[in-house]
């Protein structure tokens, strides 16, 4: 079984708690990324998604302008590296979940998405 170390990536793509809407989004469109860590200080404090832009402009006309400190996921749930993909899965699908930060103590090291634990799931189920 894989764990999540195997899975993930390992290219954070960040932004700081003031970057705006539109600013995150061209971020994110330009790594070809559904999410992105919201860091300050070299800490974690939220993660901020392509939902939260539906949402952000589906409530508010000028959200693009907004920081992204305002609809980010606060203390987001997260998964520690060793966990098999699996349980990640099952702990995405808990919570309705389709981007976990992976850390380690303090330390971010990753980002594991729904799509990178399914995929393992179903080379496993393949025997691939």
């Amino acid at each position: 079984m894989a764990t999540v170390a195997e899975l993930m990536s390992t290219t954070l793509v960040t932004v700081a708690p003031a970057t705006t809407i539109a600013e995150a989004a061209t971020v994110m469109g330009g790594h070809h990324v559904g999410s992105s860590l919201v860091m300050e200080g070299g800490a974690l404090v939220g993660i901020f998604t392509e939902r939260d832009i539906l949402r952000a402009l589906s409530q508010d006309f000028d959200a693009p302008g907004h920081a992204v400190s305002h609809w980010m996921t606060r203390n987001p749930k997260s998964v520690e590296p060793d966990v098999e993909a699996e349980d990640a899965l099952e702990r995405m699908l808990a919570g309705g979940f389709r981007h976990f930060p992976v850390v380690e103590g303090d330390r971010v090291l990753g980002v594991v998405s729904m799509r990178d634990l399914s995929r393992a799931a179903s080379e496993r189920e393949r025997g691939t």
